[in-house]
């Protein structure tokens, strides 16, 4: 490399060297980094380096000093502490709408903020979830596509699938697009949803992005109506069971005290609770009652109980109903 270049970037790769290769426990002495970046092709003697180092300290690219027969240079200022990242990277290998072969990537790179000595650390005791991760590679391209939609208000295309007992993709509506209005993508379950409204319906639907295929951001501006009907995001998705829809109630039930922990889970810290004879636990939470949620309610068996409106009562015994015949046949 001639001088002149490496002149160049030498500030840079100094940096590069540091910030990747050392840690307060993993300092890098004079004479090291000197033959790091003479392989690199740039020629720099102790004096000059002790300057650089100077200059990057003073534009705010801090790099730590213990001096002695040989400096020792390491950097600790990191945007992430190591428990952050591995927060990160368990929730990555956690989500099953990432793809394993993304999950590896991700881990990668995230592993990598810490530099490359801590990243062997993170990266040799990397949890490994019960989780079966999507095989649909396009979802990146897809989630990109959405956010500049949203951003941009226009309406978004898409192809959506099932899957056959083969595991092959069979799409929906014979293979006829989507189109709907953007309004945001929520995290539920594992899984990544697009929330939207939905013109045929006219409401707000949900449509899991790793079903999705062929997304694409169209000209068409997005129904006003996402505009004018502001979406408490937080609040719907409370409501909402497995993400799915349903006519919105307030609904009363009695709980086991047992049950308090999975209720605020459920339906956040905020819900009020209230005293109730024989250890239960009387409150009412706004729900879309749908399926998913009539079997929410049914799933804990004589634990929970709902209480009111009479139609949602009514609901839940035709439910059971249909259930107790569906195992007598």
């Amino acid at each position: 490399m001639k001088q002149e270049k490496a002149n160049k970037i030498k500030l840079v790769k100094i940096w590069e060297i540091l910030s990747q290769e050392t840690d307060e426990n993993n300092p890098m002495g004079t004479q090291t980094l000197l033959k790091r970046l003479k392989e690199l092709g740039i020629d720099c003697t102790r004096k000059t380096l002790y300057a650089d180092i100077n200059v990057l300290n003073e534009f705010g690219y801090e790099i730590l000093c213990t001096r002695g027969v040989s400096n020792m240079y390491y950097v600790v200022d990191r945007k992430f502490d190591m428990p952050e990242l591995r927060i990160l990277i368990d929730a990555v290998q956690a989500a099953s709408f990432i793809t394993s072969k993304k999950t590896k990537e991700l881990v990668d790179k995230i592993a990598h903020l810490s530099g490359s000595r801590s990243a062997e650390v993170l990266k040799s005791n990397v949890v490994e979830f019960n989780t079966a991760k999507s095989t649909n590679e396009s979802i990146y391209y897809a989630v990109n596509e959405i956010a500049l939609a949203i951003k941009d208000g226009k309406q978004v295309e898409f192809l959506y699938f099932d899957k056959d007992v083969n595991k092959k993709r069979v799409y929906r509506k014979n293979g006829a697009k989507y189109l709907v209005s953007p309004v945001a993508t929520i995290f539920s379950n594992d899984k990544y949803y697009l929330v939207c409204y939905d013109d045929k319906h006219k409401d707000i639907s949900h449509y899991r992005i790793d079903r999705m295929s062929e997304v694409r951001m169209t000209e068409i501006s997005v129904n006003s109506i996402v505009y004018t009907k502001q979406l408490d995001l937080k609040k719907h998705k409370g409501q909402a069971f497995d993400m799915f829809t349903g006519k919105p109630e307030k609904v009363r039930f009695l709980a086991d005290k047992s049950l308090i922990d999975v209720i605020s889970d459920k339906f956040g810290e905020q819900i009020k609770l209230f005293s109730a004879p024989n250890d239960k636990i009387s409150f009412t939470a706004d729900v879309q009652v749908s399926k998913t949620f009539l079997a929410w309610c049914v799933g804990f068996g004589k634990d929970l109980k709902v209480m009111a409106p009479d139609n949602v009562v009514k609901q839940l015994k035709e439910y059971t109903t249909e259930l107790f015949e569906h195992y007598n046949k």
